[in-house]
């Protein structure tokens, strides 16, 4: 699995404290109107838009990734106590128009991340998924938004793989929830299997979805079939509070391995180890008293993870239904995505990320969680991610897998392939 984060900025929300029944004013700069709000709680959103300057059954291999960028500033006022909400859903008033936004962006996540208030950056991630169009029994629910179809979340349309990964999900529910939810486990076996196996009958071969670079559009008979009901869509969640409800007070040790050598860690980052003159020397940063590594920038960190939080992220990344990307296989590969603003949004992954941020400060300084996802790699196919750059300053990348599912076989491997070559000064992005 890959979790990511990755930063840049155009937008903020500061979250306010009002008192009962005051009212929040909503700011937005596009029309310059005011909305007023009765907060049925103590806590109301305020949004102000700005244009700032730019600064996972198949045997899957997994990893982790997490990005950090280049540094943003703005004037933002704060209160940042969410001690007394009494809900993560906000109630306002019927009447009263949803102001909740259909999709987080990244720069409200570096603000809540910017002062670590994890409480907050929770509450607005799982109001704005309650509200999605992934929850079919939201009386709140919004059409998905349009950059989440774009990037292969839509729930109109899959690919042969992707839907298999559904199906191989279900059924290792419908066994891991015999005991402890009896009636979840008889759902996915007598209503979403089903209609998995019927649908993928349905889907011609890869090479007949050319024009499509291999994705399938639904069609009626698809739909007839109930589809629509349970592709995409939040069937089950668990929480890391459910899974092992001691986690927060194990955590206060940290869920990082507390035998690893940060300091030294930092310091091969910024190539200050004399080490670093020995290329052949290419080792990990264990419990060494100097980390050896050949190219300062890039860092390989083992048994970075304590066992038992390594084993609660598995566990939540293997039973949750929150897989909704699917990539276009003939152009990208096999594998699918779950993101921080699309129901990867569980406090223990955010706490991650704080105690990543807090362990290295000479290289997370000025960089704020901007984003962050989870990949599961089909392991039938011989390709993973493509060539690419991520817009961040800093990335983390954990492989999640048990050992023993990163084969090296010809055709396959796992692992990542970094180009340290920079790019000429005079190409943008997309170059």
């Amino acid at each position: 699995h890959i979790l990511g984060t990755q930063w840049q900025c155009t937008l903020h929300v500061t979250l306010v404290k009002c008192d009962q029944g005051q009212n929040i004013v909503i700011m937005t700069n596009a029309n310059k109107k005011y909305h007023r709000h009765q907060a049925a709680y103590g806590y109301g959103w305020q949004l102000r838009r700005c244009r700032l300057p730019s600064h996972h059954a198949i045997i899957l291999i997994s990893t982790l990734l997490v990005l950090f960028s280049t540094q943003c500033s703005a004037f933002v006022n704060s209160n940042n106590n969410h001690d007394n909400t009494p809900d993560t859903n906000v109630n306002i008033e019927e009447e009263e128009e949803d102001f909740f936004p259909p999709l987080i962006e990244s720069e409200d996540i570096s603000y809540f991340f910017s002062t670590y208030d994890l409480e907050g950056l929770h509450w607005a991630l799982t109001n704005i998924f309650h509200r999605s169009g992934r929850n079919p029994n939201s009386p709140k629910r919004k059409e998905l938004p349009q950059a989440l179809v774009a990037r292969g979340g839509g729930d109109k349309y899959t690919t042969e793989y992707k839907l298999r990964h559904d199906l191989q999900q279900a059924i290792y529910l419908v066994e891991q929830l015999q005991l402890s939810d009896p009636q979840m486990s008889e759902y996915f076996k007598s209503q979403v299997i089903p209609i998995y196996e019927r649908v993928l009958q349905n889907i011609p071969p890869l090479e007949e979805l050319k024009r499509t670079k291999g994705l399938y559009a639904f069609t009626e008979k698809d739909y007839a079939l109930g589809v629509g009901t349970v592709y995409n869509k939040a069937l089950y969640a668990t929480t890391a509070d459910e899974l092992d409800p001691t986690w927060k007070e194990y955590s206060n040790t940290g869920l990082l391995n507390n035998a690893l050598n940060w300091n030294g860690i930092q310091r091969g980052w910024f190539g200050e180890s004399e080490k670093l003159q020995q290329p052949e020397l290419l080792d990990t940063a264990k419990t060494q008293e100097e980390p050896v590594q050949s190219i300062p920038g890039v860092m390989i960190i083992d048994d970075l993870l304590t066992p038992r939080a390594l084993s609660l992220l598995r566990q939540l990344l293997l039973r949750n239904t929150h897989w909704f990307q699917t990539k276009t296989p003939l152009e990208f590969g096999k594998y699918v995505g779950s993101y921080i603003d699309d129901g990867l949004n569980d406090p223990i992954f955010l706490e991650l990320a704080k105690q990543l941020h807090q362990s290295m400060p000479r290289i997370m300084a000025g960089h704020h969680l901007k984003y962050m996802w989870a990949y599961k790699y089909d392991s039938e196919w011989e390709s993973g991610i493509n060539l690419h750059a991520d817009q961040a300053a800093v990335n983390v990348n954990m492989w999640l897998s048990l050992d023993g599912a990163d084969l090296e076989e010809e055709g396959y491997g796992g692992g990542l392939v970094v180009f340290t070559t920079k790019p000429p000064s005079d190409w943008d992005f997309e170059s």
